[in-house]
């Protein structure tokens, strides 16, 4: 297994994990348990800004490009 297919594969699943806390998070109706799920989500999130840092550098994931002015303005119109 290459660097690459690891790094993208850590990325899946922190991604994966984090909808599943945030899931979680919305159905839990014990405010310990909620706090704890949070801070959870929070940490993975800062590891996957990490990892996801790495992974740019390293040109193993490419970001999608930034959307233009007419992009946003239709999606805007279309929500409207």
């Amino acid at each position: 297994m290459t660097e690459k297919i690891c790094v993208n594969d850590v990325l899946s699943t922190l991604n994966s994990t984090i909808t599943l806390i945030n899931y979680s998070i919305q159905q839990s109706n014990n405010k310990n348990f909620r706090d704890a799920l949070i801070a959870s989500r929070n940490t993975l999130e800062d590891y996957q800004w990490q990892i996801y840092l790495i992974a740019k550098e390293k040109q193993y994931y490419i970001p999608a490009a930034p959307a233009g002015a007419a992009d946003l303005e239709q999606v805007k119109n279309a929500v409207q």
